[in-house]
């Protein structure tokens, strides 16, 4: 089982290179956790039942598109496809009923080739990259103007990796995982208008309006990131305590609900799911690692944008720990 999670902040003064900030995901990255829970709870009748649960659940797309097949970043760079195994993790900001959307929430969720640690690194959507055949834009547009293929193809050229697979989710999905806990904590660093600084108890509505709040923070996305990492972890522990691992019933819930609104790659079956999650049984709390990826500041783009400006030296730094698998030697 994983362990707790560690809810020390930093101040913010004291952090002079943002690129070694933590930062996380939302829902999709518990997606890979109620994966795990097949393995915690046991191999037996019960672990099926849930696997067959995520089955009929989670919907399929061609969310790597060309990029499944590619060998070579656009600049030709070969990519590395031996050095552990990448996830993608999309969180979009499409509400019901809309088509058009852009990345809220981008993940790249690194296992290492022994199955002993997990890299979570979130890329600000505002980090301003160059996008294929679209110049350099905010990384998010990437998934606005080509969709998850475009935006595979983005985090590709920039880290030198294979992504070997893609799960995204919207705000619905969010919003049940949460209710289907009874609410999660989080420890807020940061107070803002509607929300005071400290411990503080939110349902799914709540949640949602507390990690999607940026203007009223000090440093805006980064700030942004801080919250989704508070609220991961309030969900992390929240469903690894005895009330919801040994309920049958409200475990089948946090399952439903983390994997209704989930869409995954079409190579990522069920038991690949299952084999991944039974290598990963050895994981523990402080085997998960949350970073950000390197940005040295803050500027403004031609359109008159606020972006996010990509450490290009710590972009490179970042490739290199990846296509070695040696992402203990990018941490501080």
């Amino acid at each position: 089982m994983l362990e707790e999670f560690d809810d020390d902040t930093t101040d913010e003064s004291t952090r002079r290179r943002p690129r070694r900030r933590m930062g996380w995901g939302r829902r999709l990255t518990v997606s890979v956790l109620a994966f795990l829970l097949l393995v915690v709870i046991g191999i037996g009748g019960y672990a099926w039942f849930l696997s067959s649960k995520v089955d009929r659940n989670l919907a399929r797309e061609n969310l790597l598109g060309d990029a499944r097949s590619q060998t070579e970043t656009t600049t030709g760079k070969k990519l590395v496809d031996d050095a552990g195994t990448n996830y993608l993790l999309i969180g979009s900001d499409a509400r019901p009923g809309e088509t058009a959307s852009r990345a809220d929430v981008i993940q790249l969720v690194h296992v290492d080739a022994d199955h002993d640690n997990v890299w979570i690194i979130h890329f600000p959507r505002d980090l301003y990259v160059p996008v294929p055949g679209h110049g350099e834009d905010k990384i998010n547009a990437a998934y606005a103007y080509g969709q998850s293929p475009l935006l595979v193809q983005t985090i590709q050229d920039l880290v030198g990796v294979k992504i070997n697979h893609v799960a995204k989710t919207d705000f619905e999905g969010f919003k049940q995982l949460t209710d289907s806990l009874g609410g999660v904590r989080v420890n807020n660093a940061q107070a803002s208008p509607k929300y005071a600084e400290g411990p503080l108890d939110l349902d799914g509505d709540q949640a949602l309006e507390y990690v999607r709040e940026r203007k009223t923070l000090a440093e805006g996305d980064i700030s942004r990131g801080q919250r989704q990492q508070a609220w991961l972890k309030g969900i992390m522990s929240e469903t690894l305590t005895p009330g919801v691992l040994l309920n049958p019933s409200k475990l089948s819930g946090v399952i439903d609900a983390g994997t209704q609104h989930t869409i995954v790659d079409e190579d990522l079956t069920t038991g690949t799911i299952r084999s991944e999650a039974i290598k990963l049984r050895g994981v523990r709390g402080s085997d998960i690692h949350f970073v950000t990826a390197p940005f040295s500041g803050y500027g403004t783009a031609p359109n008159g944008g606020s972006i996010d400006i990509l450490d290009e030296a710590g972009m490179a730094d970042l490739s290199d720990a990846l296509r070695t698998d040696q992402m203990e030697s990018y941490q501080e």
